[in-house]
């Protein structure tokens, strides 16, 4: 019995010596990727359609998806930065799949990246690959005892959830020169979890909570009266501010935005989840107003929750490309959406960039009086201008006049005392 308890404590010390020479070599101040995702329009759709492409196969039917090195490259980097400030780099090379990643790290005393790289190939008799050379920093690990670590550490953490999720539905990956071919067979509930996740960051039983104090809210309102998004936004950050810890206000900030973005931009929501039967909305609802206008209640709030559950780079180009978009085929390119979306993003950032911001814009927006306290008022920025309209003006993004009117609506974000984070 003795001898059996000095072997695994001799394990387990092993194990967690491993895992701190890990911490130790992978960690450090100097990124080998260099980070910032920077992506165009065109690459977010690609990304985006990459992952919701399991979407298009039925329930308990089996799916084949076949993906390029740049496939590989939109989707990891797009995933990465859902969370932090990220760079992957994904290689297809002698029939393996290189990969490495530079993650940006909370404020620690060991370093502010953490950098990994790892290889995977096909093993004949294996439907699924295996790790075939794995690096943290400049320490090179064994692949087998690599493979050993990281399912441990994948089994007991908070990641076993979201690892089961991605592999359960695999059923073959294969490996070559040109492209990463995934089958895969899922059943309806997957696919549900799975778009769960690609969408929130929080469990159910939180928004829940989130949902309800806006049934509440809404049933409550007097239908002669437009529905100001501030109606919205206040009691549940009060709710927020009252229910979070400092350690846990991100995470409710991120929660109480996406309770609000699905609410206000439910029509869009229902396009995005029509292909697993969105869930029916009940009850009373009112479309929500800021400057007697729909439209930029749903700019600001939606800017803000891709903000707070993607990032900031992403929200930027989804804002600004809509608006050439519009100038094209739809109302026209409006600077007013512009300033909704550039305010929203500012919002998301401020209520999710840390734990001390996130608490401060809890209380702030607690005690607000309307949405003049998070919105400026864009009513005389140019709008309804089409794509000639707009090219004669601006001529483009880049061009100094434009520019101008951007910086313009920065600054009038800036001046609001909301968003000054002394």
């Amino acid at each position: 019995m003795k001898l059996l308890m000095r072997i695994l404590i001799c394990f387990v010390s092993a194990l967690l010596i491993l895992c701190v020479m890990l911490v130790l070599f992978g960690v450090g101040n100097k990124p080998e990727l260099d980070v910032g995702w920077s992506p165009t329009h065109d690459d977010l759709l690609r990304a985006k359609k990459i992952l919701y492409e399991g979407f298009k196969t039925k329930p308990d039917e089996i799916g084949i998806i076949e993906l390029t090195e740049v496939d590989l490259n939109l989707a990891g980097n797009y995933l990465l930065n859902r969370y932090s400030k990220s760079a992957a780099k994904l290689d297809l090379k002698n029939d393996e799949l290189r990969f490495a990643v530079t993650m940006t790290l909370p404020e620690n005393s060991l370093g502010k990246y953490v950098n990994i790289s790892f290889r995977l190939g096909n093993v004949k008799g294996k439907d699924l690959p295996v790790i075939t050379k794995f690096k943290a920093g400049k320490l090179l690990l064994p692949a087998k005892l690599a493979a050993f670590i990281i399912n441990t550490v994948i089994q007991y953490s908070s990641l076993n959830e979201y690892f089961i999720l991605a592999t359960h539905p695999l059923k073959a990956v294969s490996i070559d020169a040109e492209k990463l071919s995934i089958a895969y067979y899922s059943d309806k509930d997957t696919l549900i979890q799975a778009r769960n996740f690609l969408t929130r960051t929080n469990d159910n039983s939180t928004l829940n909570i989130y949902q309800q104090k806006l049934a509440e809210i809404v049933a409550m309102h007097d239908p002669e009266w437009r529905l100001s998004l501030a109606e919205l936004l206040q009691p549940l950050f009060k709710l927020a501010y009252q229910r979070s810890t400092i350690e846990t206000a991100v995470d409710e900030n991120r929660v109480v935005i996406s309770a609000i973005n699905d609410y206000v931009n439910k029509q869009e929501a229902k396009k995005l989840l029509s292909a697993l039967e969105a869930k029916p909305v009940t009850g009373k609802q009112y479309a929500a107003f800021m400057y007697k206008r729909i439209d930029l209640a749903q700019h600001f709030i939606g800017s803000a929750a891709l903000t707070a559950l993607v990032n900031k780079q992403v929200a930027q180009i989804a804002g600004e490309e809509k608006e050439l978009s519009d100038a094209h085929t739809g109302s026209g390119f409006s600077f007013i959406d512009l300033a909704a979306d550039k305010a929203g993003i500012r919002f998301g950032e401020m209520a999710t960039s840390s734990p001390e911001n996130a608490r401060k814009m809890q209380k702030a927006m607690a005690n607000i009086t309307g949405y003049s306290d998070f919105m400026p008022d864009p009513r005389n920025l140019p709008e309804h201008m089409d794509a000639l309209e707009f090219k004669q003006r601006f001529e483009s993004v880049n061009s100094p006049v434009y520019l101008e009117i951007s910086k313009q609506i920065d600054d009038r974000i800036s001046a609001m005392p909301i968003y000054n984070t002394e």
